[in-house]
């Protein structure tokens, strides 16, 4: 239906029209206004902002290429023309190689293209009675000052159709289509406008001349500057008002306006900043119960029996552990783990659990409540019938229907790019593509692996490690330590580097997929691209949080990697506190270099420009050239941020077991990263082009999966990660007898039960230490809090009844932990609706308002038109009915 309704509207679509008959743009000197919006006139308003060099002034090229770039650029101009817009050419005044070609859309050309991209307009105001929540008193508070920035005016609206133009409430011509409306039937316009054909193909789009740089920039004005009000006294200078309302620093803990960024951006942008408000305002209640389960740990430190036996010198004092790597690694003893034990005390305790399971359900409550909010804003937004209605076809897919089917529903012929057989093929090849890259993800983690093992034994070696030492630094740098913050250091690195050549290699896959629209695209991309992500930046953690130092054998018959490397344990506080070194400098090294991409490389680039002008700053320069020397936004937009956000989501969600204060570092990340991105969009980018948004895509159901594999995660972080599952079996059943000799439960004694008994004499040449043996002893301890039989027992160093006891516990507490969320998270999804009851009487009212409006004003104008014969053949009809007795 597109395909017919562009070849009616646009008559020279796969046309080239003859040099004689090239339509060219007319030519105005820029009148000193600098804040003008419009043409020359004054009265034709600028829609759009073609940007090009011009050719006769060019030295980098051939002239013959020169020539085709200007043929193809004049053409392309022309054919412009020819569908209505109206162009008007102006020189540049700071360079005068560039040319700014204007572009203004007609009444005729708006309301032919709204009803072709069944763009939805007003009908009449909106007279459903809204009731006040009973929290409005307290939001007001946050809210901007509705004298500054006024609340919009309701519309019922409808898909606009010329033949009722009518029935749709126009007061103004002028400002019947907002300029976000007009930007984007610009946008539609300039994307399928033919340039060329060569061998039978049609070349067209304004996104192929950027790409091949006939064009150097395209894209909507600014309506005024971010720092002063407009001049122009018809500009109502919505950009000053966000900065100063939105993007200002001084407004980070006010609420955002969402429907003034929806108007002034569109709904895609508009969507984007209300989940993420959403996002930011949900993670209160998260921090202020991890901060609460933080300082419940701080406060029963000092109460943690099995730390003070650790730190105890006439306990772990006396208990000398085995080394933990082959020959170069000595003899340790416990209390060198004095520190790491006090604070593992903080993070591995009862609010850990209790917070693990409150994380579980908070993701289930953000998710359902967030689908409600978003049906809400649907309505409000007039997206609810979206998808079905104005999701345009991309015109890369266009350009490749070359194919006939028959449609199954219509059965009738029509053009697709590729036979089933074809799409099987791209479809296979793209599935092997994103497999055979997130293996290499996976191999690059096993080398950062292979990396810990072998540089473990370099600082072992360099180390000082005396049994008799005291020195301060021993208490924070050990072996496993300094191995473990290097390795996370090289992998934030390697995560960086691999993430500029997926984001590449992703793209590629996606545009030899060709999606049918840009939804499609998009979601294509985010999935491919969050594939790549996680395993880029979870692998790392899922490895320290589950695999590490959890298959290590024993002293006297260690495990090997590649037959060499001996496997690493974990460091002697944990797994625990090395999981949360690791997300801390991910997480930490994350923010900061996505702030130095977004934000300061955009505004450095802006100073040097500002700065290499600044020569000619007396000049006086139009708001079409301001606006050129603005960074471009991108083609991928709000991508980047999205998956910035839901990374951090999934870090915050998936391993929050391992450090309870990760919702508090996102919020205060998240509120000033709302004030950044919204600082980033009105000061230092130019103006997006205005796009419809249903939902924020993908990313719900990549939250969903996320959600899930959350509650499983944690409950296995604190199952073997952890040490809460030994301490409670010793505590209720190896403290008493018959295991255990106390005549109380207690956890006395905890240390020297799970720490197993090594004979010195066992140690196989491969691995028996250089250091020699010292005192009278020959044991030593194995492994940091393993269960084996001591030597001499007929099951020496194999595992004991404590440690069956303690797997049986772990499986138990995992099945019982995911079902009880999972009960509780289907519950809350069963009972909070997705579209709460008042949406959904909103949305039936309004469409029955709305079928109830158009159709009274078609009766009114047959009966306009009919006049007295209509009446007459009621009254005929009334006759030939009435009974005879009348």
């Amino acid at each position: 239906l597109v395909l017919e309704l562009n070849q009616i509207i646009i008559p020279t679509y796969g046309t080239v029209p003859d040099q004689q008959n090239l339509h060219t743009p007319e030519w105005a000197d820029f009148d000193d206004k600098p804040d003008s919006l419009f043409f020359s006139d004054g009265q034709r308003r600028i829609d759009f902002v073609l940007v090009y060099e011009d050719e006769s002034k060019k030295m980098t090229h051939k002239r013959s290429d020169r020539k085709k770039q200007k043929r193809k650029r004049q053409v392309y101009e022309s054919n412009l023309i020819n569908n209505g817009l109206q162009l008007e050419a102006t020189r540049s005044v700071l360079d005068e190689k560039l040319i700014f070609v204007k572009v203004h859309a007609p009444w005729e050309v708006l309301c032919t293209y709204a009803e072709v991209m069944h763009i939805k307009l007003p009908l009449q105001p909106n007279d459903l009675k809204t009731r006040d929540s009973a929290f409005n008193w307290f939001s007001r508070l946050f809210r901007v000052d509705e004298n500054i920035i006024k609340p919009e005016q309701e519309f019922f609206t409808a898909p606009f159709q010329k033949e009722l133009l009518s029935n749709f409430y126009i007061q103004d011509k002028d400002t019947f289509f907002n300029p976000a409306t007009r930007s984007r039937i610009v946008h539609f316009i300039l994307s399928r406008v033919e340039y060329a054909t060569k061998n039978n193909v049609k070349k067209f789009g304004i996104n192929k001349l950027l790409d091949t740089g006939i064009y150097k920039a395209a894209f909507p004005l600014h309506d005024s500057s971010f720092r002063h009000l407009s001049t122009d006294p018809n500009c109502p200078s919505e950009r000053y008002l966000l900065y100063r309302e939105w993007a200002h620093p001084k407004n980070i803990f006010k609420l955002q306006p969402l429907d003034f960024i929806r108007k002034y951006y569109g709904e895609k942008i508009g969507i984007y900043f209300a989940w993420l408000g959403f996002y930011t305002n949900m993670l209160i209640v998260a921090a202020v119960v991890g901060v609460g389960c933080f300082l419940y740990g701080c406060l029963t430190r000092d109460n943690c029996t099995w730390s003070q036996e650790v730190c105890d010198p006439n306990i772990g004092g006396n208990i000398v552990m085995c080394p933990q790597c082959d020959k170069v690694c000595t003899y340790w003893n416990l209390t060198i783990t004095c520190e790491s034990s006090k604070k593992l005390c903080i993070f591995d305790s009862f609010g850990t659990l209790v917070f693990a399971v409150f994380m579980g359900i908070w993701v289930t409550l953000f998710l359902e409540f967030w689908k409600r909010r978003q049906a809400e804003l649907e309505y409000e937004w007039d997206t609810v019938e979206y998808l079905e209605q104005e999701e345009q076809v991309r015109p890369e897919y266009e350009a490749r229907c070359t194919h006939v089917v028959m449609n199954e529903i219509t059965q009738q012929e029509e053009h697709v790019p590729y036979t089933a057989c074809g799409k099987c093929v791209r479809m296979t090849f793209c599935t092997s593509a994103v497999f055979f890259w997130i293996l290499l993800i996976i191999a690059s983690v096993i080398g950062i692996i292979v990396y810990r093992l072998s540089v473990f034994l370099v600082f072992s070696a360099t180390l000082s490690q005396h049994i008799s030492g005291t020195e301060a630094i021993r208490k924070y740098l050990t072996p496993q330590t300094a191995t473990s913050v290097t390795a996370s250091l090289i992998s934030l690195i390697v995560i960086m580097v691999l993430n500029v050549i997926y984001e590449k290699v992703a793209i590629l896959i996606t545009d030899f997929e060709l999606p049918r629209t840009q939804t499609d695209y998009e979601n294509s991309l985010t999935t491919k691209m969050f594939l790549f992500q996680f395993v880029n930046y979870y692998s790392s953690c899922f490895y320290i949080a589950f695999f590490k130092g959890k298959f290590v054998g024993h002293p006297g018959n260690p495990v090997y990697w590649l037959g060499k490397y001996r496997n690493e344990e974990c460091d002697p506080g944990g797994c625990l506190l090395e999981l949360t070194t690791q997300l801390a400098i991910i997480v930490g090294g994350k923010a900061i270099w996505n702030n130095i991409q977004e934000v300061f490389l955009p505004w450095v680039k802006n100073l040097i420009g500002r700065y290499c002008t600044a020569a000619r700053s007396e000049k006086v320069v139009p708001r079409w050239e301001q606006d050129y020397h603005l960074q471009p936004i991108g083609k991928l937009g709000l991508f980047y941020e999205y998956l910035e956000m839901v990374i951090q989501f999934g870090f915050v969600t998936l391993f929050v077991a391992s450090f309870p204060l990760a919702p508090l570092l996102a919020l205060i990340n998240n509120m000033l990263e709302i004030r950044l991105d919204a600082w980033k969009l009105t000061t230092q980018f130019r103006r997006m082009v205005p796009q419809k948004a249903q939902d924020i895509g993908a990313w719900q159901p990549i939250m969903q999966g996320i959600a899930i594999l959350a509650v499983v995660t944690n409950a296995m972080i604190i199952a073997f990660t952890s040490d809460m599952i030994p301490r409670l079996v010793y505590y209720w059943s190896f403290s008493v007898p018959p295991y255990g000799s106390h005549s109380s439960h207690t956890m006395k004694g905890y240390i020297n039960s799970t720490l197993s008994v090594f004979n010195v004499s066992d140690f196989k040449n491969a691995s028996k230490p250089f250091s020699p043996w010292f005192g009278n002893q020959t044991t030593c301890r194995q492994v940091y809090r393993d269960l084996r039989y001591p030597p001499g027992h007929q099951h020496q160093y194999e595992h004991n009844i404590y440690y069956w006891h303690v797997i049986a516990a772990k499986l138990a507490f995992i099945i019982v932990m995911e079902h009880v969320i999972y009960f509780v998270k289907f519950i809350i999804s069963y009972v909070i609706p997705d579209v709460s009851q008042k949406t959904k009487s909103k949305v039936k009212r309004e469409k029955y308002l709305t079928q109830k409006l158009l159709h009274e004003n078609d009766l009114k104008i047959v009966k306009k038109t009919m006049g007295k014969i209509a009446d007459k053949i009621i009254k005929g009809v009334d006759s030939t009915f009435r009974p005879k007795a009348e």
